[in-house]
């Protein structure tokens, strides 16, 4: 399938400076997991429009919404540090314990799974969630500094692979002026002392139901809101199954929740082991020497088995 440059301008007066026209390639949700490989490789980010059908959009946003208006956007970060990141922002984390429409159809996402085998499985045994997250970002919040995600795991050394797939899920339309990411195509290749200017980024402007997918070594961020109306979007990534995650998952979706979930969420989940004893090593994550994921298709004490 050809992919398609989506062209944005650098936009003035809120911390973007004129510059050459940047684009990212598009594809659609029926695209192969290939072509989203190749972009990926070929620019560190790519839009892929209807990932997710309106039903399912729909479906999402009215799950959350209880949780949206509970939500606090000013509420107290673990690390100060970031409290400007996520400023005049909503967040629902955990979102595969309280949709369980983004659980089923989203999270295992058929055409997410195939281009994290490309990317993520040749330096693991079993990739899992990193975390999921639900944003909704309001009027006037500003730009994020860039950055690149993988920075969580800044002590693994160099060289070292790709260790994160990542996206950003439109839930409503993302435009330049409701802030909609911003990415640097091509900065996973950059040296690692090269940080961006802002006339290198490109917005990642794209009806709801679309995503922006990058690798965890692209500069982005979010950009400054400008407009009128809330917007709202989930970030969902994926890391190796030898890697500690940025989101608890366990306590975000307990065992008795992923109990009733499919078997390919808890194991995505992390529930199942990272056995990597065919690849000359070992195993991680096993409770009583057994697959806990294996414990919640039986029932765990207290807990009725996976349906």
């Amino acid at each position: 399938m050809a992919l398609v440059p989506c062209q944005t301008e650098s936009r003035r007066g809120v911390g973007m400076e004129p510059g050459p026209e940047r684009h990212l390639q598009e594809v659609k949700a029926d695209a192969s997991a290939q072509d989203v490989v190749d972009a990926l490789r070929q620019d560190g980010a790519v839009i892929v429009h209807d990932l997710l059908s309106a039903d399912i959009v729909t479906a999402i946003n009215a799950e959350v919404q209880p949780f949206v208006d509970r939500a606090d956007p000013d509420m107290r970060h673990l690390n100060p540090g970031v409290q400007f990141f996520h400023s005049q922002t909503r967040h629902v984390s955990g979102l595969a314990a309280k949709s369980p429409t983004f659980a089923t159809d989203v999270m295992v996402h058929p055409l997410l799974m195939a281009v994290c085998d490309s990317i993520l499985g040749p330096s693991c045994a079993r990739f899992q969630l990193n975390l999921a997250h639900l944003l909704e970002r309001l009027p006037g919040a500003g730009d994020q500094f860039w950055h690149r995600d993988e920075i969580v795991w800044n002590l693994v050394p160099e060289p070292k692979p790709e260790l994160q797939l990542a996206s950003v899920i439109a839930l409503v339309d993302f435009t330049a002026d409701n802030g909609a990411t911003r990415v640097f195509p091509g900065s996973h290749r950059w040296d690692p002392d090269r940080y961006p200017t802002n006339n290198e980024a490109v917005a990642a402007e794209m009806p709801a139901g679309s995503a922006v997918v990058y690798l965890g070594s692209t500069f982005h961020g979010g950009g400054a809101h400008t407009g009128s109306a809330p917007r709202r979007g989930v970030h969902l990534s994926y890391t190796l199954g030898w890697l500690r995650t940025e989101e608890n998952n366990y306590l975000a979706v307990p065992p008795e929740v992923a109990s009733r979930l499919p078997r390919q969420c808890q194991e995505i989940l992390g529930y199942a082991v990272h056995d990597a004893i065919e690849l000359g090593g070992g195993y991680l994550g096993m409770l009583d020497l057994r697959d806990p994921v294996e414990l919640l298709q039986e029932g765990w004490p207290g807990i009725a088995p996976t349906p």
